[in-house]
């Protein structure tokens, strides 16, 4: 064995870098074979001597071969080269416009990042890694299945970049036979927002109720649904019944102990919503209540764009099993809330906590905040992400 050892030394010198694994035994079939054998042997008294031979030792090889694992070849190389060993196409237009090109490049622990407008450094990825963050995004535990221009700003606010983002997002969108099977079908010409200015986060609700959807665990075939005008931060959640009772816990659980109490309520003339209970409950916590016609639902347009979103991102999760949105309905409003809004161009997320919420896919193909993550700072930049909260909504 000691032969075995000094060649494996040998060898392992010649690498720029190695990594020693235990292989576990399920995975080492033919060592496992022989560890059997000798001991069995080991029990067997009879005068019979087994002999294992072979032609050659195996450790007097004449010929190795050392093959190294690379990358698959990307739009990557060129620029790693020219950073790293300053390596220029022999064409004198290539080579100025790489130069150019890799200024806002850099290399950071051996990773490619690219310095951004958004954030400070992107990690660059390669076509096949570039492929999972985007499906990751799209289709994965938080994904909505959003169009191709939200997924790829999406994918940039994890801390990612290749070239081909946004074509590579449509594509993927385009593709994909669940959004082509449940998307939603304009029948009116767009028109432009109408912002309705509100004085302090959560401080206006808009509510409603979705369904009947198929039935679920406990009976529960509709949704109650709160959106905050401000950040569009939705809460949801499935009831077997509809009745005042449940208008109150819900709000109570989902919006007041979470958020604080809030200035008003829209929502519609429902029984529901203008019983003598609720408007009771909403006189002792000072809540205005505010009332839209059921047959002009548009009034109260913020929860009715959310519904339409909760049901459509439901359907393309679920496809044929429809009796499963309950189990489903978390990671849809996750997706929601991770997304950036239209209307005011951040996530609701960040406009409720200061900054984006770590996904799925930032665990898998690490992004620059994740890699970087340390105890020590990170309290700090949480702190400094607060303060600034307040100059972000002002924006927004």
């Amino acid at each position: 064995m000691m032969r075995y050892l000094t060649q494996a030394n040998e060898l392992l010198a010649r690498l720029e870098s190695y990594e020693i694994k235990q292989i576990p035994r399920i995975e080492n079939e033919e060592a496992d074979y022989l560890a059997k054998l000798g001991s069995s042997l080991a029990n067997i008294d009879s005068r019979k001597i087994i002999f294992l031979t072979i032609n050659r030792k195996q450790n007097e090889e004449s010929h190795q071969n050392i093959f190294c694992a690379q990358e698959e070849p990307s739009w990557k190389d060129d620029i790693i080269n020219y950073l790293k060993h300053g390596t220029l196409p022999t064409d004198r237009a290539e080579a100025r416009k790489l130069r150019m090109r890799a200024a806002r490049f850099t290399i950071i622990d051996g990773e490619l990042y690219k310095r951004g407008y958004s954030q400070p450094y992107l990690k660059c990825l390669t076509p096949s890694n570039a492929e999972y963050v985007l499906r990751e995004i799209h289709e994965g535990i938080c994904g909505n299945h959003s169009g191709g221009r939200s997924l790829a700003g999406k994918a940039l606010r994890q801390g990612y970049f290749w070239p081909t983002m946004k074509h590579d997002a449509v594509e993927l969108a385009k593709h994909c036979r669940a959004c082509q099977e449940h998307a939603n079908l304009h029948h009116q010409p767009a028109t432009l927002l109408q912002p309705l200015a509100t004085p302090l986060p959560f401080a206006q609700w808009g509510m409603d109720l979705v369904g009947p959807f198929p039935q679920a665990t406990g009976q529960r075939k509709f949704l109650i649904v709160a959106v905050d005008y401000f950040t569009k931060w939705v809460e949801a959640e499935p009831l077997a019944r509809i009745s005042e009772r449940e208008v109150i816990k819900f709000l109570w659980q989902n919006v007041v102990c979470r958020f604080g109490i809030p200035q008003a309520l829209i929502s519609d003339n429902g029984t529901q919503f203008s019983g003598s209970k609720v408007k009771e409950w909403c006189r002792q916590l000072s809540i205005k209540q505010f009332f839209t016609s059921v047959g002009n639902p548009q009034a109260n347009g913020q929860t009715e764009v959310t519904n339409r979103t909760l049901v459509h991102h439901l359907k393309v999760r679920l496809g044929n099993a429809k009796g499963k949105w309950v189990d489903e309905l978390p990671s849809v409003l996750w997706a929601y809330r991770t997304t950036p809004r239209t209307s005011t161009g951040e996530s609701p997320f960040n406009l409720a906590y200061g900054t984006e919420a770590v996904t799925p896919a930032e665990i898998g193909e690490q992004s620059w905040r994740v890699k970087q993550y340390a105890p020590s700072t990170n309290d700090q930049a949480l702190r400094i992400s607060l303060d600034l909260i307040d100059e972000l909504r002002d924006e927004v």
